[in-house]
């Protein structure tokens, strides 16, 4: 590991300015690996971090990061996300997820991750209720309760899971900061109340 420090955001652009123009993984892959074979972890993972809207490149690289320090959570978290915006199923995601809550019990997409990679759909409901408890500040996680125990409520006819949605609803309704926001759980709870 010898690329000076600071270099190897800049070796990693170079790369993905190459992919965009050319769309070669194949070339693209054996380059990730080549910075991440002389890049230290640390630096590799800001490096990897900058374009973490990637998942073809953050995947590999965090690959390497996580064999590197299998309980480094940030890079744990950063590679079930980018497995799962490419497809690697809820399994290997929700593991990734699991392997980051062990080695850091705050940290939230890890948490959100593992919520999001249950199947079934009352356990994700009840996956996001433990969320919301561990974070109670945390909207996406409390919108996330009341989509899925709005759905849990209608197809199973559930009246605990309609109320739960109506009641999380109501919750992020009287913080919502933005008009728009109001108008769309103001539908949402019209629409839970008529199934009450």
């Amino acid at each position: 590991m010898n690329t000076p420090r600071g270099r190897a955001l800049a070796q990693l652009t170079s790369v993905i300015e190459e992919y965009r123009r050319q769309a070669n993984l194949s070339e693209l892959l054996t380059a990730l690996a080549d910075i991440a074979e002389r890049t230290p972890t640390d630096e590799l993972f800001e490096a990897a971090d900058a374009h973490a809207a990637i998942p073809e490149v953050l995947g590999p690289l965090m690959e390497v990061v996580v064999d590197r320090e299998p309980t480094h959570a940030r890079a744990l978290v950063r590679l079930a996300n980018a497995y799962w915006l490419t497809g690697r199923g809820p399994n290997v995601v929700g593991e990734l997820a699991s392997r980051a809550i062990a080695a850091d019990p705050g940290h939230r997409g890890a948490w959100h991750l593992w919520a999001l990679t249950q199947t079934e759909p009352r356990a994700r409901m009840t996956r996001w209720l433990q969320v919301t408890e561990r974070f109670p500040d945390d909207d996406l996680a409390r919108a996330n309760l009341a989509d899925n125990a709005a759905s849990v409520g209608t197809a199973e006819d559930d009246p605990v899971a309609l109320k739960l949605a109506l009641d999380t609803f109501a919750a992020l309704r009287a913080t919502a900061p933005h008009p728009a926001q109001r108008d769309a759980l103001d539908a949402a709870i019209a629409a839970l109340r008529s199934r009450l």
